[in-house]
């Protein structure tokens, strides 16, 4: 018998290991990203508090484009980082949300930081 490899809970478990590690505080928030097959999604968010404090996604009223693709990610990161811009946080510490560092997830971590976000 074939035993299939469930990516969805190689994920989680990856995803787990990296929130082991990675915190959000008010000064220095959780910037978390979650992607699907058409749309990226991006949060700020206090883990003290436990809340989030903005978000951005291809979903967003003012998000113009494809999230589906490099584009489109590397735009709602520069969203996010607007967003940011506004609630005063300029530091934030990333989580890949237990998605390699690569392809629509680095480029979202590419828009945040030439929107102004450091990390």
């Amino acid at each position: 018998m074939v035993k299939k490899v469930d990516r969805a809970a190689a994920r989680a478990k990856r995803h787990t290991r990296v929130r082991a590690k990675v915190s959000g505080t008010p000064e220095c928030p959780r910037l978390n990203v979650f992607r699907s097959a058409k749309h990226i999604y991006a949060q700020l968010i206090d883990d003290v508090n436990g809340v989030t404090l903005c978000s951005a996604s291809s979903l967003s009223k003012d998000f113009e484009g494809n999230g589906s693709n490099k584009d489109g990610a590397k735009k709602v990161g520069e969203l996010i980082a607007k967003h940011a811009a506004e609630k005063g946080i300029s530091e934030v510490v990333f989580d890949r949300g237990g998605y390699l560092y690569h392809g629509r997830v680095k480029e979202l971590a590419d828009g945040a930081r030439e929107g102004g976000l450091k990390f």
